[in-house]
């Protein structure tokens, strides 16, 4: 059993290389992290594609929004090469040990709860969802999202994958420990668990676990560590790994 909290590299190694890229999430497999977090847009063509942003701009300097596009389109474009969730899929089920894969929906979305329909159909076919999905599967999936109505759409289409709620500002019931329907994981950001950090304490009270992002510094890790959070999401997971005294590679 893995001691301490789970370390998640959030969009890949993505401090050391191009976020969302191949060669992020590879690194950090080889840096020895417990598992990945990916963000996913559906394109035009019903593609689920790994990035951020609802437009280009910030990866590729181009203007062009991702729904508005189909994926030859996208990656015609230039920028970091455009990861599909069905490639990292791909990549984590053949990394050759078990890990685990966090995946965002990100919302709001043109094509609405299309985004956890397709998902759903794509980790079924990977045999991650859904009843052909063996006891322990080599990826073991959990979604995330800001937005309660997909973790509550979530719940409905695939019961048996774990789900994380993801804020930057909590609601009384959230700082109290209580995720909304449909997730068992609560997910604050750094900032809103150091404005509230017995949110810990009042979430394991009630049977729920935490998962904490973006941590990247030796005092957001002692905090984190000291309140005693279930993951931590980093760009650097050797770092953090190092830190927790856990041999990289």
């Amino acid at each position: 059993m893995t001691p301490g909290p789970l370390v998640f590299a959030h969009r890949g190694a993505s401090a050391e290389r191009p976020e969302h890229t191949e060669d992020a999430y590879k690194l950090a497999i080889s840096q020895g992290a417990d598992g990945l977090e990916c963000d996913v847009r559906l394109t035009r063509d019903g593609h689920l594609v790994c990035i951020h942003d609802a437009t280009l701009r910030r990866t590729s300097n181009v203007r062009a929004r991702v729904s508005a596009l189909t994926l030859d389109e996208l990656r015609s474009l230039g920028g970091s090469p455009l990861l599909t969730l069905d490639e990292l899929l791909t990549l984590t089920t053949s990394a050759g040990r078990p890990l685990r894969l966090l995946v965002e929906t990100k919302h709001p979305s043109r094509f609405g709860s299309a985004v956890e329909e397709r998902l759903v159909e794509l980790l079924r076919r990977h045999d991650l969802a859904g009843p052909t999905r063996p006891a322990q599967p080599p990826v073991r999936v959990t979604v995330m999202s800001f937005s309660p109505l997909a973790v509550r759409t979530m719940r409905g289409l695939a019961p048996e994958l774990e789900a994380v709620f993801l804020y930057e500002v909590a609601s009384p019931r959230v700082r109290d420990g209580r995720p909304p329907f449909g997730a068992g994981i609560l997910g604050p950001g750094i900032g809103a668990l150091r404005g509230h950090p017995d949110v810990v304490a009042r979430a394991h009270g009630r049977g729920h676990r935490v998962y904490v992002w973006t941590v990247n510094s030796p005092e957001e890790i002692t905090l984190v560590t000291d309140l005693g959070v279930d993951g931590i999401i980093t760009d650097r997971p050797a770092f953090v790994l190092a830190k927790l005294g856990r041999a990289a590679g």
